[in-house]
């Protein structure tokens, strides 16, 4: 806590206590975060189980009426927060600052380091829309949508691509990187607990100890499960089409090319056993294996389009895709299409689906990668922060897209895949460009790397995000006895995947994701004004020769 001082302005606060358990089974947990998370998530998974209609249509009419309320809030929303990146990037005197210490060096080189965001960036649903989002907007797109393009053309491309990377482009990791800035700010520069309401810190004070602060980090465990939830349905999904490639049985798909119940069962057992295993085991030598093993897979996978695929015909994408993303950037970030007209309806209904979603997505998503991305990255200045998390991510998930994508497009253009591709579900379209491009037995054995693939991203995935909650429900701590709950939350996602896979497919887990991102995005706006505050005020404070860390206030209070 801040000491009486003569300071013009005060010293930032260093400590802000968290009460938690000193025995028993919640030992070192915080009961008031921890309890109420496992009984709401326990709730909305019986709620599933017992009373799926009512679930079913309740989830659905609340969805609407959210989106029709809100749909203005996230897309606004997600481009203040990149101009918040920008600015603190952009500006000298606070892109200086350093996420630490004074001169204080990284924990990790720049390559390990961006192998790391590589890890977090590349993932599962790469693997699911590297395909899927080009050919969906090669198909259906504003510009389609108003008759200035024809669909399934030439000329539906570079639109196509526009919007591919508006969605998996600076939006995407301007929220990543904006809440593990401010988790990551005052975690290592005041030594504050790396949790969640850390971060709000610098707006509410000690006033975050109590039961507002308790409110802040349980809103972020339910979306961080929410957001997973989201990530491992998709994965289940084309988990399940993958085996089904592979010719393991009728049995895995239902007469409508879905998942059938058995398979999601059985797949979710499998992954998620193998995730809550890891989780208990630590972030040992497993993970690391298997997420070395990731990045090697990824990028055998995008070796092999580059090579046997549309490689020039993707990376001339790549260069034209970036700079149509860059010159149309601001005014589709503020793009809210209205409804009514001739065209009005289909634009709020594609708008709805796609970026608010995605919106959605990113901001309940980000908890878990926030704080993974604040762990890695103490000792780095905001400027080499901001530039590193937006940049580097955004343009390998652009290489992707185009390389994997435009292998797609181009097979379905020259008449090579005579729309199987375009036909295929989202989940199958990967699998179903690789059937086109490689011979029967190739395709084979990469549809089965690609499995492989897709099941260590899940295993880590959500082994990270069970590890993740037990941090924020430990007040910021990672050590300690935490088997009881790692078999919990392990349980607990695979039910709340499970329970809406079988309800109603991937819409049922985006409805839901949608709702529970709501009250966390309230979190992360007050998040970027709070950033905003700790720099403007460590620069004042720097002006006026006041401590700014608690590393220099612990000093100055020795001294005395």
């Amino acid at each position: 806590m801040t000491a009486e001082t003569d300071y013009p302005v005060e010293p930032p606060l260093i400590d802000l206590p968290i009460k938690t358990a000193s025995r028993g089974f919640y030992d070192g947990f915080s009961r008031e975060v921890t309890i109420p998370s496992k009984i709401i998530v326990s709730l909305l998974i019986m709620w599933a189980i017992f009373f799926p209609v009512s679930a079913s249509e309740t989830l659905t009419a609340a969805n609407s009426s959210i989106i029709a309320t809100f749909s203005g809030w996230y897309v606004y929303l997600v481009a203040f927060l990149m101009l918040v990146c920008f600015v603190l990037a952009i500006v000298p005197q606070s892109g200086s600052l350093r996420i630490g210490n004074p001169g204080e060096k990284p924990e990790f080189g720049r390559f390990s380091w961006f192998a790391m965001l590589f890890g977090a960036g590349i993932g599962i649903g790469m693997l699911t829309y590297s395909t899927g989002e080009p050919m969906a907007h090669f198909a259906n797109n504003p510009d389609i949508i108003r008759g200035t393009i024809e669909a399934q053309t030439a000329e539906a491309i570079r639109p196509a691509y526009v919007y591919t990377f508006l969605h998996w482009g600076f939006a995407a990791w301007g929220t990543y990187a904006l809440v593990g800035l401010a988790i990551g700010y005052v975690a290592y520069r005041r030594d504050l607990p790396l949790t969640i309401r850390s971060a709000l810190a610098p707006l509410f004070g000690l006033r975050l100890s109590g039961a507002w602060g308790h409110v802040v980090d349980i809103v972020a465990v339910v979306a961080t499960i929410l957001g997973v939830a989201v990530t491992m349905g998709l994965g289940v999904e084309q988990f399940v089409a993958g085996l089904a490639r592979l010719g393991l049985g009728d049995w895995l798909l239902d007469p409508d090319g879905s998942s059938s119940a058995l398979a999601v069962i059985v797949a979710l057992f499998v992954l998620v056993g193998a995730s809550t295993l890891s989780a208990l085991s630590g972030v040992g030598r497993g993970i690391k294996w298997l997420s070395n093993l990731n990045m090697g897979l990824s990028f055998a996978l995008l070796a092999l389009f580059l090579v046997a695929g549309s490689g020039l015909y993707g990376l001339k994408l790549l260069g034209v895709g970036v700079w149509d993303y860059i010159r149309t950037l601001v005014p589709n970030s503020l793009t809210l299409f209205r409804g009514g007209g001739e065209f009005g309806d289909a634009l709020v209904q594609w708008q709805l689906d796609w970026s608010v979603f995605y919106w959605a997505w990113w901001i309940a998503f980000a908890p878990f990668v926030g704080m993974f991305i604040a762990r890695i990255s103490r000792g780095r200045t905001i400027r080499e922060y901001v530039l590193g998390v937006i940049l580097v991510p955004s343009l390998m998930c652009f290489a992707w897209m185009t390389i994997v994508g435009g292998t797609a497009i181009d097979l379905e253009l020259s008449g090579a895949a005579q729309g199987s591709i375009l036909e295929a579900g989202i989940s199958d379209q990967l699998f179903a460009t690789l059937a086109v491009l490689l011979d029967p037995a190739v395709a084979s054995v990469v549809s089965g790397l690609v499995v492989l693939l897709l099941m260590t991203y899940l295993i880590t995935s959500a082994d990270s995000a069970i590890l993740i909650v037990n941090t924020i429900n430990g007040a910021g701590e990672s050590e300690g006895e935490r088997r009881h709950h790692i078999l919990f939350w392990g349980a607990a996602l695979a039910f709340v995947v499970g329970s809406m896979l079988i309800l109603g497919g991937i819409d049922a887990i985006r409805i839901t994701m949608i709702i529970g991102a709501l009250p966390f995005s309230f979190v992360v706006a007050i998040m970027g004004v709070a950033i905003l505050k700790a720099v403007a005020y460590d620069l004042r404070r720097k002006h006026h020769g006041v401590p700014t860390t608690a590393q220099a206030c612990n000093e100055i209070a020795a001294g005395k």
